[in-house]
């Protein structure tokens, strides 16, 4: 027999209640959640289906259902209504694996980050509005204008850490069970996590508002999250070249002549005379980073930036994104884990050797290294492991966890999920419409 509430569902869905921009906030069976992350390479469509407890409901045989395309968004500057008509194929995908009794309700989310971000703002703004009409016109989802839109790296961060606590079990709880998160992409790096209210009420009250209220699964934080601009992996590099200029990198592999570009600058990368050195290496990152920047605040950690103040929620520590690829070609985590215990002081070790080698020996000492990556690994190891320990404080020996995916609330029987931002915006866009 049919249920009072699942009565309620039908009658309202054959009244077509909450047409236009509402979204109906009821306690289904089932809450779907449609979200387009739209990169600088490509766009991918995530699907999501929660129970009324924000637990995970498979999708088709997975707990996710996902599909892109390419090329991204970004690549239709000069052809918005193009670039919108790439999503239809994703857009008609994800409306099939909805039940068509849900539809209705589903919210569709376009998070546009680093390629539509170095746009001109206006050619952005061209493309969302496509994007925008797209969904109103031709979507049979729950739409609002406003959840079409570019995403900055703070809530970029924001969503990641939202992401990894949901899928380690620890969102809903006090903000003090919670795992910190540093997400090192190209362009930029993230970091977020939950401070408490004494931290909170004493953040800096100047141009960056270092911290946010989040109310997810019930439960109200205090999070800090902030992204360094331009202090990404590949913006790291740039940085470093330029600031050594022509007479050699000290960073740059033994041996190695060549160019890189980034941004559509060109650099000329090549080992010094003397070679490379990781002394001297280091202590060109630290000038990279601006470890030793003027700073206002009674804490900080690089570029003049207010860290936070440490504490709980930053006990324990995960590192995503380039952090886990560098970790994962030295061989500090094995080969395809999704995830991995190791310390700081790990990328030090593993730089002694790179920093040390020649283009012509190593990749025999790192056989997993990526042959772009060559020219720059003791340069990325050492970034790296001046980034945590002198940039964001992090002690040498203390164990931090990289990752790539995790298991859902730790359970190896479930399928991994992806530790990247769209499952947290799902997470927290739901939990706000059924709580």
């Amino acid at each position: 027999m049919m249920s009072y509430s699942s009565l309620l569902l039908q009658l309202l869905l054959l009244m077509n209640y909450g047409q236009d921009d509402e979204v109906i906030k009821i306690e289904n069976i089932n809450n779907y959640a449609v979200v387009f992350d739209a990169g600088s390479t490509g766009t991918r469509v995530h699907v999501y289906s929660f129970d009324r407890n924000m637990d995970l409901l498979p999708v088709g045989n997975d707990y996710e259902f996902f599909l892109s395309t390419k090329p991204g968004l970004s690549s239709y500057e000069n052809d918005p209504e193009g670039g919108a008509q790439s999503l239809k194929p994703l857009l008609q995908k994800a409306q099939d694996v909805v039940p068509q009794q849900f539809l209705a309700n589903t919210p569709v989310i376009l998070g546009a980050t680093a390629g539509l971000r170095q746009l001109p703002a206006s050619a952005t703004e061209a493309i969302l509005d496509a994007v925008r009409n797209l969904f109103k016109n031709e979507s049979k989802l729950s739409y609002k204008a406003d959840w079409v839109s570019t995403l900055q790296g703070t809530d970029e961060g924001a969503y990641q850490w939202v992401t990894v606590n949901y899928l380690l079990g620890t969102l809903g709880k006090k903000y003090s069970s919670t795992v910190g998160v540093v997400d090192l992409g190209g362009g930029s790096v993230q970091m977020a996590y939950a401070i408490s209210d004494k931290s909170a009420a004493n953040a800096p009250k100047d141009e960056d508002a270092y911290v946010m209220d989040k109310l997810v699964m019930g439960t109200k934080y205090n999070l800090y999250s902030h992204s360094y601009s331009n202090y990404g992996q590949k913006a790291g590099r740039a940085q470093s070249l330029n600031l050594s200029g022509d007479a050699g990198n000290p960073c740059v592999t033994n041996g190695y002549q060549g160019t890189y570009e980034y941004l559509g600058v060109v650099y000329n990368v090549s080992a010094p005379l003397s070679g490379t050195s990781m002394r001297r290496c280091r202590a060109l990152m630290r000038k990279t980073l601006r470890v030793d920047a003027p700073c206002n605040h009674t804490y900080c950690s690089f570029d003049g930036v207010w860290s936070g103040g440490g504490g709980l929620g930053l006990k324990n520590l995960y590192v995503a994104s380039y952090f886990y690829d560098t970790a994962a070609e030295t061989g500090l985590v094995e080969a395809d884990a999704p995830s991995g215990k190791i310390r700081p002081i790990y990328y030090k070790n593993a730089a002694k050797k790179a920093c040390s080698a020649t283009v012509d020996n190593i990749k025999s000492i790192f056989p997993l290294l990526d042959e772009r990556d060559v020219p720059f690994l003791c340069s990325d190891l050492i970034y790296e492991y001046t980034m945590l320990v002198d940039g964001f404080g992090v002690n040498q020996l203390k164990e931090i966890t990289v990752v790539k995916q995790l298991e859902y609330k730790k359970d190896s029987s479930l399928p991994l999920l992806e530790a990247a931002w769209p499952l947290g915006c799902a997470v927290e866009l739901v939990s706000s419409l059924v709580n």
